[in-house]
């Protein structure tokens, strides 16, 4: 279903002829503002909504359409395959495993409201039942309420109602003039920078309340979060995404934050515009905390991402995603990859609520009310929205009760009106008639599996499009965007859900809705996923691995608690250890021809000098102003306890002033000299590594511009590898060159006559030079590269020195506090006995039945 909005103004055969197939005809609305052009076409028209405008003539949109697959090209058989039967969007019924055969330390990593994180309990409650050991890391403020829920928490930091403050001001990804003049752009970069660094403490840190260690052996996490792929990468665990809003390209509808401006000049389909307005939002998203979070993968031990590649990082390394949405409003697009699934909202099990005195009275004055409210959203002003919405209840005659929220809506006494403080909606929506909320994902999922026609006022994020869903399946009408809201149209959209047809319509949804079973499914989807046969223990099943110890030829997979027991009795040293890589992530910097890639590599190179040459200026005069701050610091101190000279200062003669001065001085040519090795080390590594490393990607890259498939190498990791891909790329570059001279004109001629084989002579040419070219620039570039990984290995062991730590720390304790599972010490020994035996020597060991 294509859905860009266009310049002309021929409608469409029929307002809802690209709908889901999964909204039948009998409960399309009536109402008449919906009829002005297609609804999914508006989720990409809405003004003031936060959306950014996307100028599809632009020159990076008609550069970016030149990446997107062509729906005639064949997907890769793997791609091709349809989804298998754990996939099924409406519930599914695949038969799995009653509980996981690997027990897991899960961390999710949660950014956002209370809506956001309540999904997520949900989903921490659910892997819980399968024997996993859960840990949410979000907010601060969420503490109780997850801990609440049976589920472990760790604070990332960061404040949720200021970000949901910032959102309301700054709905759309470019902040206003105001914004950036308040100085809250820096505000929420460090704000950014404060929560990826939570949540990479949340993989390896222990249980801030109870001591108890953990050491995540997976991650689940909401894209907002940032830390997750990256963390993964430190970790090399397995990752999972999940989130309430589409966030992978597709051709099926656009980025629900992108503004389409959409016109013949763009030459481009509504399905490429829809396809390029991802990684035009991405694009932008980057360029605002790229850096933030280039910075911070420093501090875990991690290479930068190369800026042609950070925008869509979670597609290019093809991380598993599952969207929370119901099938029922919006269908899995048939463009996306088996492993990107829909499989339903997120519900946890209904609350035991007992309702206070007033609200129980309320309910039991008059019929049935209306429940509005904007939960998390942080208005600006809430007396005015106060006198909008009770002007609204009182001409529709209708009863109402209003949550106060985050911005404490109230002070007004109507009658008909209850203000009402925190209540679980699960319990709240079942006894209200109609409901009007600002358009989070999980207030919209319990207002429609309730069966209550909805009206949602968005305010930003995928609010509006969540609001044109509801629209489009007839159970509400189109949403009104908050700075449109008034006294008229809050008052139409009212009777509008008062209508039997929007009761119909959330009646069907419901019963559809019902049948999902959305947190059962994305828990399948999640396994389904998982790495099993690297991921388990060679001796106690259900432990996932997270040690490899070899032994000659042999490689033995260990648990925490294994390797504690074996540690403990010296039948494995630990420093002949390593970490299990149970998920690798590799990010390559992609180099799409030898111009582009050799003047990126310039530019970058060019670009750390210049930043390297500052640093020659820059740091020194930090420091100075450090330590100046520092000692008037000090002299303040002294002042106030009455120390020191008479004006509080260090007498001019004192020794310990002129050592103070020879420090200063030291450690302002100390920074100096670091900028000095900074340009140094700038230099070195872009003409001699950078700079021949996209030479040699480059020139190899040459014939998929002509069609021709280029074989992929293996990952350079060290200098070993480096030289087994300089020897391949070289052997394969040399033959392949001279090959070509003869192979191409034949298969030009071949398949276009005289004319085929012209172009195959110019094919073959090409082919020779670049082949050629990128073998012998290999020799150097290639060997070059494994050194420099080789000793970075070497230099960079912080952050893994710091991981076997906090993994031989959990498994001494595993081995002190097992629970309910008591050690079989001789069998785990036995095992590991038979296990280093050669196949020639070994015996049956003592038992099979393993823990």
């Amino acid at each position: 279903m294509a859905t860009s909005k266009g310049t002309h103004d021929e409608p469409p055969a029929s307002p809802y002829s690209d709908l889901p197939e999964v909204v039948s005809d009998d409960i399309l609305p009536s109402y008449d503002a919906v009829l002005r052009n297609d609804l999914l076409n508006q989720t990409t028209a809405v003004r003031d909504d936060g959306r950014v405008d996307v100028d599809l003539n632009s020159r990076l949109c008609r550069t970016l359409s030149r990446f997107i697959p062509d729906a005639k090209t064949p997907l890769p058989e793997s791609e091709e395959a349809p989804p298998p039967q754990y996939y099924a969007e409406l519930g599914g019924s695949a038969v799995l495993p009653s509980r996981y055969l690997v027990k897991l330390n899960i961390v999710i990593q949660v950014v956002g409201s209370r809506g956001d994180v309540q999904p997520f309990v949900a989903l921490g409650n659910e892997l819980q039942k399968h024997g996993h050991r859960v840990r949410i890391a979000t907010h601060n403020v969420f503490d109780s309420f997850v801990r609440d829920a049976g589920l472990e928490f760790y604070p990332i930091g960061g404040n949720p109602s200021e970000l949901m403050a910032y959102m309301v001001r700054n709905p759309g990804l470019i902040p206003s003039l105001k914004t950036l003049r308040g100085g809250e752009i820096q505000k929420k970069r460090e704000m950014v920078a404060e929560m990826l660094d939570g949540c990479w403490n949340s993989c390896l840190e222990p249980d801030p309340v109870s001591g108890r260690p953990f050491v995540a052996d997976a991650i689940i996490a909401n894209p907002p979060s940032f830390a997750h792929v990256h963390c993964a990468q430190a970790m090399k665990i397995p990752v999972h995404l999940m989130f309430t809003m589409p966030w992978t390209s597709t051709k099926a509808f656009s980025h629900p934050l992108a503004n389409l401006k959409f016109s013949e000049k763009a030459g481009m389909d509504p399905e490429t515009a829809n396809y390029v307005s991802y990684s035009v939002v991405e694009w932008l998203t980057w360029q605002g905390l790229g850096d933030v979070i280039n910075d911070w993968r420093k501090t875990i031990d991690l290479e930068p991402v190369p800026l042609s590649e950070g925008p869509l990082l979670a597609e290019t390394l093809k991380i598993p995603f599952t969207y929370c949405w119901s099938p029922a409003l919006v269908g899995k697009p048939k463009d996306w990859p088996s492993y990107i699934d829909v499989c339903g909202f997120f519900f946890r099990e209904p609350p035991n609520y007992t309702p206070p005195p007033d609200l129980a009275d309320f309910l039991a004055q008059g019929p049935p009310p209306i429940y509005i409210g904007f939960g998390s959203i942080v208005i600006d002003d809430p007396e005015g929205m106060t006198r909008t919405l009770v002007e609204a209840v009182r001409r529709t005659g209708v009863r109402a009760i209003i949550s106060k929220g985050w911005s404490n809506l109230g002070g007004v006494e109507e009658k008909n009106v209850l203000f009402l403080g925190d209540c679980p909606h699960e319990w709240l929506f079942s006894h209200v008639t109609a409901v009007f909320h600002h358009g989070g994902a999980g207030t919209t999922a319990c207002g429609l599996l309730n069966g209550r026609p909805t009206t949602i006022v968005p305010f930003f994020g995928d609010q509006p499009f969540w609001g044109e869903m509801v629209a489009a399946s007839g159970a509400g009408p189109y949403p009104i965007p908050q700075k449109q809201l008034n006294v008229q149209n809050l008052s139409e959209a009212i009777q509008f859900c008062l209508t039997p047809e929007a009761a119909h319509a959330a009646a069907g949804l419901a019963s559809r809705m019902k049948s999902e079973s959305g947190v059962e499914t994305a828990v399948r989807s999640f396994h389904a996923n998982l790495p099993l046969e690297n991921l388990q223990c060679d001796i106690l099943s259900g432990q996932p691995a997270v040690w490899v110890c070899k032994r000659g030829k042999r490689t033995i997979k260990l648990s925490k608690m294994a390797g504690g027991v074996l540690f403990q009795h010296l039948k494995v040293d630990p420093k002949k250890i390593y970490i299990n890589e149970t998920k690798t992530i590799r990010i390559i910097h992609r180099r799409w021809d030898p111009v582009t890639g050799t003047t990126s590599a310039m530019i970058g190179t060019s670009t750390d000098m210049a930043k390297a040459t500052a640093d020659i200026v820059r740091k020194p005069m930090l420091v100075y102003q450090q330590r100046k701050a520092a000692k008037d610091a000090l002299v303040q101190t002294g002042r106030s306890l009455g120390t020191g000279s008479q004006h509080g200062t260090m007498p001019p003669g004192d020794a310990s002033h002129g050592r103070g001065c020879m420090s200063t001085a030291g450690a302002l040519a100390s920074a100096s000299a670091s900028g000095v090795g900074g340009f140094f080390k700038s230099y070195g590594r872009g003409f001699y590594l950078d700079i021949p490393m996209a030479v040699t990607e480059g020139f190899r890259a040459v014939p998929e511009l002509y069609g021709e498939r280029v074989p992929e190498h293996e990952p350079v990791q060290d200098w070993q590898s480096g030289a087994r891909v300089a020897g391949t790329n070289f052997v394969r570059g040399m033959s392949g060159g001279l090959t070509d001279l003869v192979v191409q004109p034949y298969k030009g001629g071949k398949e276009g006559g005289a004319l085929g084989a012209a172009k195959g002579v110019g094919k073959g040419l090409l082919g020779m030079a670049s082949k050629t070219a990128s073998a012998a620039v290999g020799i150097v570039a290639y060997p070059g590269h494994g050194i420099y990984q080789s000793v970075r290995t070497l230099v960079k062991s912080g952050v893994r020195l710091r991981i076997i730590s906090a993994r031989r720390q959990e498994g001494d304790y595993l081995v002190q506090n097992p629970g309910n599972v008591p050690i079989d010490v001789p069998f785990i020994l036995s095992e590991f006995g038979y296990l280093c035996q050669k196949d020639s020597e070994r015996e049956p060991p003592i038992s099979h039945d393993k823990v």
